[in-house]
């Protein structure tokens, strides 16, 4: 399931979250799909279309997946097996569940599994969040337009800075701001000598075709 993409500052490595099927014990729960004796199926959907689709069976403290993985020769092979629930008690009142992940030795209790040949957690899939992949300066941008959106300043760095929110302490606002221009600047900069390095990249390909 899934595979991995690439991006101006990746350089290679393991798959992240975002390119894996993700089973959320939340999203279960806030459905109300744990209650023993269930059975339903769950799907991974793009655009209205189905990419992936299992059986789940519920049970008293687990939960029970079935469905189908192609080999190598292309034959489809069925699986099924138990996930364990454990339940945690919520400050104000109620339980929480999570997921102990099924993978041989592991059993470490996550909110998701990703899904391979078995649904297992991050750690075990190999997995790095997304974010992980981000040059220094696409890290940059998304904390300042972040920081943009909680000023109330109009999306975009590249956008003059708006004024102070009413109610936010003028020191408060003065720190944001700093950190905002920080970051701005700092993520131009990377565009900038990403620019530039691709502009010498293009005259070499010229210059060696010239040549």
């Amino acid at each position: 399931m899934g595979g991995s993409g690439s991006g101006r500052g990746y350089q290679g490595g393991k798959d992240t979250t975002n390119d894996m099927r993700a089973l959320d014990v939340r999203r279960l729960q806030r459905d109300s799909l744990l209650t023993p004796d269930q059975a339903f199926g769950w799907q991974w959907t793009r655009s209205g279309e189905e990419l992936a689709s299992i059986e789940i069976r519920t049970e008293v403290d687990r939960v029970m997946l079935s469905y189908c993985i192609r080999n190598s020769g292309g034959e489809w092979l069925p699986m099924e097996y138990a996930v364990h629930l454990e339940w945690t008690p919520c400050h104000l009142g109620g339980r929480r569940a999570w997921f102990r992940c099924p993978a041989r030795g592991c059993g470490r209790r996550v909110a998701i599994l990703y899904g391979g040949t078995i649904f297992a957690c991050r750690h075990c899939c190999r997995l790095v969040y997304a974010s992980q992949r981000e040059a220094e300066d696409d890290r940059a941008r998304r904390r300042a337009e972040t920081l943009r959106r909680r000023l109330g300043w109009p999306a975009g760095i590249a956008n003059a800075n708006g004024g102070k929110p009413k109610g936010m302490h003028w020191r408060t606002f003065e720190r944001l701001t700093a950190v905002h221009d920080a970051c701005a600047a700092a993520s131009l900069a990377g565009v900038v000598k990403w620019l530039e390095w691709m502009n010498r990249r293009r005259r070499g390909v010229c210059d060696g075709a010239d040549g």
